[in-house]
């Protein structure tokens, strides 16, 4: 299935000239190289924000079990002393 788009003639020179750039055959191709950067970009977004609610989730399941732990600056600098 193919669609038919309009752009502006100096959209279409801009994708030209970068499709060229990049060293790909045209503009078709250019368009797919970068959905699939923006897919892999929207991935790493979402692996991130797993991560992030992970380790959420450990600081206060730690927090349930040992509560509010001190900073460790000052014991760090007594083993440097030591």
């Amino acid at each position: 299935m193919s669609r038919t788009l309009t752009i502006s003639e100096n959209l279409y020179t801009r994708l030209q000239v970068t499709a060229r750039t990049r060293g790909v055959n045209d503009i078709e191709e250019l368009i797919e190289q970068l959905v699939g950067l923006l897919q892999t970009q929207s991935d790493q977004v979402r692996q991130r924000s797993e991560s992030v609610r992970r380790i959420d989730a450990l600081r206060t399941r730690l927090y349930s079990i040992y509560g509010e732990m001190r900073d460790s600056v000052e014991l760090i600098r007594a083993d440097r002393e030591r």
